[in-house]
């Protein structure tokens, strides 16, 4: 059986990517299980994403715990331990990593024995190209596989993408050739995990807590702000600008709007952005109404840049 992994971000298509994915392996006559897991957390957020492909029937259920193949849509998330990007990696897995950096930096950096691809057709820090991350995700997973044919792929973008518009499809299907052709050079391939035997099944380590009376240990929420240290501006692959020279300061539209409230108003009546905890959800600069608010790629910029 094929266990194989995304990884990304809210808004980066990870849930299209193990659909068109699982769709591919389905024409090829696998058994498949394809399932997004996120919670309510928006764009930036981290997102997974699973694709299970067997012959037989597939028996396992929830997260995939020992991949095959784990695909990252966004280098950045690498160091954050919520998102989990090498639990279970061993010596088998392949890795496919969105990245700028070489693929042997990476085995060195991660100190991993296993292949690592680094992700075909895909601009890192374009705001642009971000709509198209899901469909070169899926097409480097399944140029690995060695067992989905590009005509089977392409099947599947037409099928899981046919909603959007044939403009959409033929652009998604451009880039999703285009990468599965360069992914196929490197030569590199999965193969499949072993069965899990419910014999050989361990249960978990378990930390046993001692239980201590609610006056203690529960939490208390008198008022807003109580999530001030959770730094949510990680989770941004776009960073709204405000141009000050067209602000017209009707700044309850855009402050309202906001679904986190990270934007205040100084003394002259113009908005502010708090960095720290704006998601990249770009709600603001769609209720902008003079088009003072633009969008900015947040990964590779320069520091000391204009933070308005």
């Amino acid at each position: 059986m094929y266990r194989i992994r995304f990884h990304g971000r809210g808004g980066q298509g990870m849930k299209t990517a193990s659909r068109i994915l699982g769709t591919a392996f389905f024409i090829e006559a696998f058994e498949v299980q394809d399932a997004p897991i996120y919670g309510a957390e928006r764009r930036g957020a981290p997102v997974f994403a699973y694709v299970r492909a067997g012959r037989e029937a597939i028996n396992e259920r929830g997260a995939i715990t020992n991949p095959d193949l784990v695909v990252v849509a966004d280098d950045t998330l690498v160091p954050v331990p919520a998102a989990g990007v090498l639990r279970g990696v061993t010596e088998n897995t392949v890795l496919i990593i969105n990245s700028v950096e070489e693929p042997e930096t990476w085995r060195e950096r991660l100190n991993l024995t296993g292949p690592v691809v680094t992700m075909p057709g895909v601009k890192v820090g374009d705001a642009q190209e971000v709509r198209f991350t899901g469909v070169v995700s899926a097409a480097a997973a399944a140029a690995v596989t060695g067992v989905i044919s590009k005509t089977s792929f392409e099947a599947a973008i037409r099928e899981e993408i046919a909603p959007l518009g044939e403009a959409v499809v033929d652009e998604n299907l451009k880039r999703g050739v285009e990468a599965f052709d360069l992914t196929v050079k490197n030569g590199v391939s999965i193969k499949e995990g072993s069965t899990v035997s419910a014999a050989a099944y361990k249960r978990p380590e378990w930390i046993e807590l001692g239980f201590e009376s609610a006056a203690i240990s529960a939490p208390a929420i008198h008022s807003a702000a109580t999530s001030e240290r959770m730094k949510t501006g990680l989770w941004r692959t776009v960073r709204p600008v405000i141009d000050y020279d067209r602000c017209n300061r009707c700044w309850w539209l855009c402050s309202t709007f906001c679904p986190d409230g990270a934007i205040s108003v100084n003394k002259e009546g113009f908005p502010e952005i708090d960095y720290e905890h704006c998601k990249g959800c770009m709600i603001c600069m769609a209720q902008c109404p003079p088009h003072a608010i633009s969008a900015e790629a947040e990964h590779g910029r320069k520091e000391g840049g204009d933070e308005a």
